[in-house]
This record gives C-alpha cells, structure tokens and sequence, in this order.
C-alpha cells in the first residue's frame, strides 16, 4: 500500500522559512514526479511544484516562484519543499503527491498518490 506522509508543517511569521519532508513508502519513486499542492480555507486545492523523478526539472506557480524550492532524495523516496520569505497568504494545508509516471505538472489529475496534509500558518 502506498503511503505519502507529510510533516514539518506549523506556525511561523510572515518572512520567515519553513520546511516541508513528504516521505513515501509502498514503491519506489524515483522514476516518478512528485509535487506539492495546497489549499486554504474556502479555496480550491491548487499547485505548488513539481518536481520530475530525476530531479533536473522543477515546475512552481507563479506565487511562489523565487520564494520555494522543491527537491527530493530518491535515496529516501521523499520530496521536499522550502519555503522561504512567507507571506500571510502562504497558509493552508500542504499536501504531497505523487505520480505513476514522469512529467511534472501543476495538473491535479495526473497524480495518483496523495498524503494528508500538513498545516502551514503564516501569521503577521
């Protein structure tokens, strides 16, 4: 059974960092894109990054382009995600997920594996 576990989530303020851990386990994914999406409260889930098996491609929204970084370590089947200068806006739940194949994208149907989520509050 797969499983995709999120943590590293929680408060902090705005401009600060946070990082995000999303360990898989079930299969291997190192051929496979992961990504992280999140979503507020009110709001539809919506695209974070995305990150390709090999880790050479890397895909963000534009909010949180120059501020994130994703990464992984197929080593541990995790992925990644640091977040830096956050802003008030930043806070929801994160959620990791993963692909049955290759390819980053921001399409939320293409992934097949999905954690629990992890809570990110930013507060002033």
């Amino acid at each position: 059974q797969v499983q995709l576990v999120e943590s590293g989530g929680g408060l902090v303020q705005a401009g600060g960092s946070l990082s995000l851990s999303c360990a898989a386990s079930g299969r291997t994914f190192s051929s496979a894109a992961m990504g992280w999406f999140r979503q507020a409260p009110g709001k539809e889930r919506e695209f974070v990054a995305s990150i390709s098996g090999s880790g050479y491609m890397t895909y963000y929204s534009d909010s949180v382009k120059g501020r994130f970084t994703i990464s992984r370590d197929n080593a541990k089947n995790s992925v990644y995600l640091l977040m830096s200068s956050l802003k008030l806006e930043d806070t929801a739940v994160y959620y990791c997920a993963a692909r049955d194949s290759n390819g980053a994208t921001n399409e939320f149907k293409r992934y097949a594996y999905w954690g629990q989520g992890t809570q990110v509050t930013v507060s002033s």
